[in-house]
């Protein structure tokens, strides 16, 4: 049996003053990183945010959508939607 993949639709607020999951946006996640849109810099520390928060190593994550929008399609190994739904709304919780 292979492990769950996931797709996380993700809505980014990059330069943020505080970093951290925000909450739902529709069918997505808010999410703000502290780094500027560029060079990837927002792109890494939006995936490395993702895996803190999911408690995931940093290369089950992938960004396979939006590399330059701040709409972003994020794929995920080892998890379920619901586990990671479950995760990002506790993280909403506590910021």
């Amino acid at each position: 049996m292979s492990d769950p993949r996931t797709s996380l639709r993700l809505r980014v607020l990059p330069g943020a003053p505080r970093p951290g999951i925000v909450g739902r946006y529709g069918d997505a996640w808010k999410v703000r990183v502290a780094a500027a849109p560029e060079a990837g810099k927002a792109n890494d520390a939006v995936l490395d945010l993702l895996a803190r928060t999911l408690d995931v190593p940093r290369r089950d994550l992938e960004l396979a959508a939006g590399r330059t929008s701040r709409d972003k399609i994020v794929l995920l190994e080892g998890l379920t939607s619901e586990a990671a739904d479950s995760r990002l709304a506790a993280a909403a919780e506590h910021r």
